[in-house]
């Protein structure tokens, strides 16, 4: 299938509109990219020129300003198309949908998943209208001619539904759209057990299921053998658990292991070694509570990993506890005057690192006036590459860059050694944000450690009052034993 994208390419202001425009019409013609020029092609203009000749057609019609121009992406699955039969494709969609615009594409091949570029003005050179873009016009336009096109080249299609868009057709983990992926040992271990317990494939496939995982693709309906645990929205690939997880290598997998090749096929023998010896260290009253608290919790480790997706409530509470508890080994906190002194250290720390890091961003503001020079000096630097090469055409941008080296030059700087200092200064910021965290974290975990003391010793000054005054009512209600 085909799933298209349109993006769109702002205005980079007076010194340069077209700069976004231009980067995206170099980056898609890329030669490495393109098997040297081959798949580039063009319609209303010429690839090599295609950028001057969009600029022409804005000055004609004085629209230079705003949008620039808009960058359609279409995406192939691995194997479904070669790079000629996506080239022919995006030929025909262009010539459909952008037939009044000046329009450059390109295919991609340099990747698992073949995928073609589009890049054109956002000014018609026929009507001089600016292209807009609605919503609702990927569904009504642009898909369905995606639609189309592929079903004219045997390749499959996206339902279009009132629900669906251009990124519901993959429904499979992606660790950069769905965060960390933390599942990834449980659904190791049970792939590593049913492996062992099964003869057969269509046996391992069976056994996961019983487990109570969804197998997608377990017989060539897709590329990928893929599955989904109870308790997750989004299937994980294999495949991406590591090198033995490929269904070629699970089948082959499936054929040589058993029980028996685990077993140690020598006799075991007793191996004397000297050792030298450390006396554990001894725990306060309440590092003992925490680590006691912390063994109970961990029985979650007991329960089979299928079913760990119902104890993250669990997994959330013992994270916490280890936390407190690593946090009680590193300071050393054997009673509650040990929290209130550390927790004064971590906060003057922090107040230091607090002022360290205004002091870099009042430093860093005072060069503003050099950063502002050199963001203009990057915005004109296509321009005066494109002057070096011999393109008289950038004269008045070359003469732009020269003024702003000059001005930097009567401030002691060149262009290189304001960057170096713009990045020094963003990366101490940066480094003073991340030790104020730490310590901000630490100073959390310390207040929760301190409201939990405090509350536990409520709560045993209680039951120690409350059993007291069972005692006391005892002896009212029988005196003869206390005469006794």
């Amino acid at each position: 299938m085909a799933i298209s994208k349109i993006l769109n390419m702002k205005d980079c202001g007076n010194a340069f509109h077209g700069k976004h425009l231009k980067t995206a019409l170099d980056y898609i013609m890329k030669s490495e990219k393109t098997q040297n020029g081959r798949l580039v092609s063009a319609i209303n203009c010429q690839p090599e020129y295609a950028f001057e000749q969009m600029r022409e057609t804005k000055k004609t019609i004085n629209k230079i300003d705003k949008r620039q121009g808009y960058h359609i992406i279409l995406s192939f699955m691995e194997g479904e198309a070669d790079a000629d039969t996506v080239f022919e494709l995006t030929e025909k969609f262009v010539k459909e949908y952008l037939a009044d615009y000046e329009a450059v594409f390109a295919v991609h091949d340099n990747t698992d998943h073949p995928h073609a570029h589009i890049v054109f003005n956002s000014v018609s050179f026929k009507t001089g209208n600016k292209y807009r873009y609605t919503k609702g016009d990927w569904k009504k336009y642009i898909q369905p001619i995606t639609n189309r096109l592929c079903e004219e080249y045997g390749l499959s299609t996206i339902e279009l539904d009132e629900n669906n868009s251009s990124k519901d057709y993959y429904k499979e983990w992606n660790p950069y759209r769905d965060g960390k992926f933390i599942w990834k040992s449980m659904i190791q271990r049970d792939v590593d057990a049913c492996v062992i317990q099964s003869a057969t494939y269509d046996g391992f496939i069976s056994m996961l299921e019983e487990k109570g995982y969804e197998v997608k693709n377990a017989h060539g309906e897709g590329k990928y053998l893929a599955v989904k645990p109870m308790g997750m929205k989004r299937y994980v690939r294999l495949k991406t658990l590591g090198e033995d997880y490929s269904e070629e290598l699970l089948r082959k997998r499936i054929s040589e292991e058993n029980i028996s090749a685990y077993r140690t096929p020598e006799k075991p023998q007793i191996m004397y070694c000297r050792i030298k010896r450390y006396k554990r260290a001894k725990l306060s009253g309440l590092q003992k509570k925490y680590y006691y608290r912390l063994y109970r919790i961990g029985i979650i480790k007991k329960k089979p990993y299928s079913a760990a997706w119902k104890y993250k409530n669990d997994i959330k509470k013992m994270q916490k506890l280890q936390n407190q508890y690593l946090l009680m080994v590193k300071y050393n906190l054997r009673a509650l005057s040990d929290i209130d002194e550390t927790e004064n250290r971590l906060l003057e720390i922090r107040k230091q690192f607090s002022s360290e890091k205004g002091k870099m961003y009042r430093t860093n503001r005072n060069n503003q006036e050099l950063y502002d020079i050199i963001k203009e000096m990057d915005a004109l630097q296509v321009c005066e590459t494109a002057y070096q090469s011999g393109d008289e055409f950038f004269l008045e941008e070359h003469k732009k860059w020269m003024e702003c080296e000059k001005q930097l030059s009567e401030k002691g700087y060149t262009f290189d050694e304001v960057v170096a200092l713009k990045e020094y200064y963003h990366e101490e910021i940066v480094r003073y944000k991340e030790l104020e965290g730490q310590v901000m974290k630490e100073l959390r975990t310390l207040k929760s450690i301190k409201e939990e003391y405090v509350a536990n010793e409520y709560d045993n000054r209680k039951m120690q009052s409350e059993k007291e005054k069972k005692i006391e009512q005892s002896k009212e209600k029988h005196p003869k034993d206390r005469l006794l």
